[in-house]
């Protein structure tokens, strides 16, 4: 079953439209503040006109007369003047001007006015509308001077279908484009939801799609894909584990039930006391091989992060040499230690020591040469920002192809399966880095083994 694929109907949509809304009340403050400010400008200057124009002609009047007043209106039209001028008397009749319209005693006195007219043009007698300012002059003579703004509302009546244009297409390519987003998107969370229900379905190596653009579904999918790995790599090992414990588990619970068979046909009371100890030594090896899953198990969960403490390295190295060299020698071998004090790592005492008793075990077991007993050397430096604890022996060592796989859980190489061991020892070492943020490295030590364990080197406290 897939998600509802409505783009209207998702989130994405929905903060488009929102993030929409604030952008067009946004617009519309900055237009209105730009529109009325540009209105209130341009009014302004015409008004500033006008009245510069009546203070002249006032002035004209009360230094010529009304033949010095009418003597500038004409002036005024003969050169023409932009203004529209209109003079009459006490009872409106016309005496002068440019302009015989409106009835100057309908009009208030000393105001702005405004009024139309019918002027002829290209497209015949239009109306025009004018602004001016009707002055009362002494002896009740009227003087109108205006100016046509028809001009003026014109280029406001574009500013403002500009606006109402700007804002629908504003509005049209923002839900368009909010619409087109939000199919992508969904588009996109359409594929990782159908990637997790195959998932869901048992198909755990499948892996959310990526569009290689970078963006935060990318990192999302890649985290979700790091996390799908892990969980399939835990999945596969406890399948290996489950199959291996049975595969590994059933020789020696099938032989010493077979050996507890045969004693107990016998009737001897000797035989029981041999077969009670097999028993017991089988029985160790088995809690042993328990054990040994057990720890892994508890190191690859994370339990045994906590209360993590900085503690020397070297100091186990030597307890862990001490422990192991008189059995070195008793086999005919050797086992020197090559490190100095200062290896300090963040870790517990326990968890390291049997990693590294694990390390010197493996080499004690498999690294013996031809000619004799093992030869094993380990060694502690600080390399940079690590701590390197490496045992190296002169054993007939691991196949390049075979080194990744003995990391794993019950993995016995065909050389080794005569020797005592359940192959978790390298495994555990394994676990223990991976919980210590550090890793193990197998390599050559012609001949032989050399197994390297890094680990991030931490100040001591203090």
């Amino acid at each position: 079953m897939r998600a509802d694929g409505n783009p209207l109907k998702s989130s994405t949509f929905r903060l488009s439209a929102l993030y929409l809304l604030f952008f067009l009340l946004s617009t519309i403050a900055l237009l209105g503040y730009i529109y009325f400010n540009t209105v209130g400008l341009l009014q302004r200057q015409n008004e500033e006109t006008i009245g510069a124009e009546v203070a002249g002609l006032v002035d004209q009047y009360g230094t010529q007369g009304l033949e010095g007043l009418i003597a500038a209106i004409n002036r005024r039209i003969e050169a023409k003047s932009p203004m529209l001028f209109m003079l009459a008397d006490a009872q409106g009749a016309y005496l002068a001007g440019n302009l015989h319209t409106p009835s100057i005693n309908a009009l208030p006195d000393n105001q702005w006015i405004d009024f139309a007219i019918r002027l002829g043009d290209a497209d015949g007698t239009v109306g025009h509308q004018v602004r001016g300012f009707n002055m009362q002059l002494p002896q009740d003579y009227q003087l109108i001077v205006g100016q046509d703004v028809e001009d003026l509302n014109q280029f406001l009546i574009v500013i403002r279908k500009a606006f109402y244009w700007g804002l629908a297409l504003a509005l049209a390519m923002g839900l368009g484009g909010g619409y087109l987003i939000s199919r992508n998107f969904l588009r996109r969370i359409d594929a990782i939801t159908d990637s997790s229900r195959e998932i869901m379905h048992g198909n755990l190596s499948g892996r959310m799609p990526t569009s290689g653009s970078g963006d935060e579904l990318d990192r999302l999918a890649q985290s979700l894909n790091e996390m799908l790995g892990q969980i399939e790599k835990l999945v596969q090992g406890m399948r290996e584990v489950s199959s291996n414990v049975a595969h590994d588990l059933r020789t020696p619970l099938t032989r010493l039930r077979a050996r507890i068979e045969a004693a107990l046909r016998q009737e001897n009371p000797n035989e029981y006391k041999t077969t009670m100890e097999q028993t017991l030594a089988d029985s160790d090896a088995l809690l042993s091989t328990f054990n040994a899953v057990l720890s892994i198990t508890q190191l690859e969960s994370g339990e045994q992060r906590s209360n993590l403490q900085v503690l020397d390295a070297h100091e186990i190295l030597e307890d862990v040499v001490d422990l192991y060299a008189p059995l070195a020698e008793e086999n005919h071998g050797a086992l020197v230690l090559n490190s100095t004090p200062g290896l300090f790592v963040r870790g517990k005492r326990e968890i390291m020591a049997q990693a590294l008793t694990n390390l010197v075990d493996n080499a004690m077991k498999y690294g013996e040469s031809k000619s004799g007993g093992a030869r094993i050397e380990v060694s502690g430096i600080k390399q940079g920002q690590d701590i390197i604890i490496t045992v190296s022996d002169n054993g007939p060592g691991i196949p390049d192809s075979d080194k990744p796989r003995v990391l794993q859980r019950f993995v016995r190489l065909d050389e080794s399966r005569s020797k005592p061991g359940n192959g978790l020892g390298l495994s555990l070492v394994a676990s223990v880095a991976n919980l210590l943020n550090g890793k193990i490295i197998l390599k050559s030590n012609l001949p032989g083994l050399r197994a390297e364990l890094h680990l991030p080197y931490a100040a001591p406290d203090g």
